[in-house]
């Protein structure tokens, strides 16, 4: 994984940008854990929308707020989409079996991730969203 090239800063537009950043992180990322971070609206889901989409995923990508996680198979990947903005506290995530549901998993995209604090991976990249001025700004961050 060349993750340390993917550290940057940039800006998006629209949503057509956001999902083409998504599509950008294909090339550079097949393992570890992503940490989305970001406001409502910010653009989380749709980032991941955008890599599963240059996956060739053609299914609904939806927002796993209250499901907790979305598992997608593309090939002999295995993704889990997680995302943690009803959980409120982290050890909510022990009872739903949190280290099994990543246990076979190639790739993480965890959105929320300071509310399963103690409890999750750490992350090889954070991606802080931000809206600004009507499009959004990413900061890719590689640990």
């Amino acid at each position: 994984m060349g993750i340390e090239r993917l550290s940057r800063r940039v800006a998006l537009r629209d949503e057509a940008a956001t999902l083409a950043l998504g599509g950008e992180l294909v090339r550079e990322l097949d393992s570890g854990v992503v940490y989305l971070c970001g406001e409502l609206g910010a653009g989380k889901t749709t980032l991941v929308r955008g890599y599963l989409r240059a996956l060739g995923f053609e299914g609904m990508v939806k927002s796993p707020t209250y499901t907790l996680v979305e598992p997608y198979e593309i090939d002999d990947l295995s993704i889990a989409h997680l995302d943690l903005y009803r959980v409120t506290d982290p050890v909510e995530l022990e009872y739903i079996g949190i280290e099994d549901v990543l246990r076979d998993v190639s790739l993480t995209f965890i959105e929320w991730p300071e509310r399963g604090k103690g409890y999750l991976p750490a992350a090889d990249l954070i991606i802080d969203l931000e809206i600004d001025n009507g499009g959004r700004v990413a900061q890719l961050n590689a640990v």
